[in-house]
């Protein structure tokens, strides 16, 4: 049979756009002689809703889309995924749904089972679980339909991100028990750069334990935090993948599920995906709430040079112009690093000095503050005045400013509030600050762009005389593994401090975690590349007493 793979990147919401992507696939796979084409989860509505999904006018003009492309499916058989309504009087108003299309009508509808709960992950907020299992028939074939998560195995479901024994359901099990030919899945699983081998390798499992070959079709873009990384594949009944569409953009492929060859993409490192998981995030971003132009503060440090070269990629220089803010702390050569990265990338900048406006700032305190020494307050009033300065740019000139502070600076609460926390979007807030300096060393493999000396340098916020980040933190190659044992695979501190870490240090880390949550619950929007970013898949109590 051959199937069309159609990967796309939808729009929360934007009922024309989305089935116009939908219905051209259709037609391009009708003249291409696909007998049928898949689409990902929730297509028709983007994913994921939240709260639309309570609507009743979103859930309306949903099956109103359903039905219109449905008429375009002539000649040509179509899964797409959105909501349907739940005809029982009890348990939620909805299901997450697949549409079986052919002959101009909605065929069959067949819901999801496993809703995810973890995480960034909510569905049972708004949609109700199925346990009710069937297959299709379809061109000599019986067809095996799921979504997402009910390709997930209750025995594989365990690894070392704490998805332990998720589901107490086998889906795959009980279609298994119908004799398909074939499995089909409707995806919207997001990128995770430490997740994304072993959700393929689930899939890969599954397809030899039940001897069934495997349509995964994932959708692609960013939705708001969310960056979705494509990957499609095609697995035939021994778990080989014979067809792997592209990472990171729209990819459109018939598979001849019979006869399929072997098409793979190159693997490439872990760094290099998170840099394109970050220029399509902030690419959707912009695009698709309206924005165009992007500004921030280039100081001269690794973490504004690299937001600085992934706004440059991901919109175009001419669509980014950053502020140089030096005050009486800021090194000549930190001012002379940011000069040359903004020459290099061709990029518009200002200088407007800081040390006046902090002058008038603590002069206008100094009777308030009379015989008290100075303190962190003085490097808070420099950050918030470089924050000023950047949302002057942004509401003058339409220029929504990126947030340039990494995942560890953020964890331990390294910044301050109505400062440098400022931004309409985090672009590094899930990026470890040692990832950091590999992702800077990547960037300039051929040619430098990032001055050298920006990458070698200690890192400093340059708030007081010969600060470095190391006088209030331990060094970044421990805390990043202390952190990302904490956050990720969130182990207790005596778990962490029993693999070797000293534990003043390892007690001190998670007390400055714990007590920052107020300032991370106030930061903005976080890009997620890893499988537990700060937002809406860590949500902690801001007043609690942790252990």
């Amino acid at each position: 049979m051959k199937i069309a793979l159609a990967q796309l990147n939808y729009h929360i919401g934007n009922f024309e756009l989305n089935s116009s992507k939908i219905i051209d696939c259709i037609r391009k796979s009708k003249a291409e002689g696909a007998e049928l084409v898949v689409f990902s989860e929730l297509s028709v509505t983007g994913y994921y809703p939240h709260d639309l999904l309570e609507r009743k006018e979103f859930i309306e003009q949903s099956h109103q889309t359903l039905q219109h492309i449905a008429s375009h499916c002539i000649g040509i058989a179509a899964i797409v995924g959105g909501p349907s309504i739940n005809p029982e009087p009890r348990g939620k108003k909805l299901f997450n749904s697949a549409f079986f299309m052919n002959e101009s009508i909605i065929q069959h509808t067949i819901n999801k089972s496993l809703l995810p709960t973890y995480d960034i992950f909510d569905e049972y907020r708004h949609f109700e679980p199925n346990k009710k299992f069937s297959v299709i028939e379809f061109g000599g074939k019986k067809l095996a339909i799921t979504i997402c998560e009910d390709l997930w195995d209750e025995q594989e479901t365990q690894n070392e991100f704490g998805r332990e024994k998720l589901y107490q359901l086998s889906p795959l099990k009980e279609l298994s028990a119908l004799n398909p030919d074939m499995v089909i899945n409707l995806s919207a699983s997001p990128f995770s750069y430490n997740q994304e081998n072993w959700r393929k390798n689930i899939l890969v499992k599954n397809s030899k334990k039940y001897q069934l070959p495997i349509l995964y079709v994932n959708q692609v873009g960013a939705q708001t935090e969310l960056v979705f990384d494509g990957g499609s594949f095609f697995l035939d009944k021994s778990g080989e993948i014979r067809e792997e569409l592209n990472y990171f953009e729209e990819d459109f492929r018939i598979i001849d599920t019979e006869s399929g060859g072997q098409n793979l993409q190159p693997k490439t490192e872990y760094i290099e995906k998170i840099y394109e998981a970050l220029i399509l995030g902030i690419r959707d971003y912009f695009g698709k709430m309206g924005f165009r132009k992007a500004t921030l503060g280039l100081s001269g440090g690794i973490d504004s040079a690299l937001v600085l070269v992934l706004a440059v990629e991901a919109l175009g220089k001419e669509n980014v112009r950053v502020l140089l803010m030096p005050s009486r702390y800021s090194s000549d050569h930190s001012v002379d690093d940011a000069l040359q990265l903004a020459k290099n990338l061709n990029i518009q900048y200002e200088i407007i000095p800081i040390q006046n406006m902090v002058d008038s700032f603590e002069q206008s305190l100094s009777g308030v503050f009379a015989g008290l020494d100075s303190d962190i307050t003085e490097e808070n009033i420099q950050a918030r005045t470089r924050g000023i300065l950047l949302m002057a740019i942004s509401n003058k000139f339409g220029n929504i400013l990126l947030n340039t502070t990494n995942k560890s600076e953020c964890a331990v609460g390294y910044g301050t509030l109505y400062g440098d926390m400022n931004g309409g979007l985090s672009v590094l807030g899930d990026v470890y600050k040692t990832d950091i300096f590999k992702m800077a060393r990547w960037i300039n493999r051929d040619h430098e762009i990032i001055p050298g000396n920006t990458i070698s340098k200690p890192p400093s916020a340059e708030l007081r005389p010969d600060q470095k980040d190391s006088d209030s933190l331990p060094d970044y190659e421990i805390l990043d593994q202390i952190l990302f044992d904490y956050i990720e695979l969130n182990l207790s501190p005596a778990e962490i401090i029993s693999r070797g870490f000293d534990e003043a240090t390892v007690l001190r880390t998670v007390k400055m975690v714990n007590n920052n949550e107020y300032k991370r619950f106030q930061a903005p929007p976080i890009l997620r590349i890893s499988s537990k970013a700060f937002g809406f898949g860590r949500r902690m109590p801001l007043v609690a007493r942790y252990s």
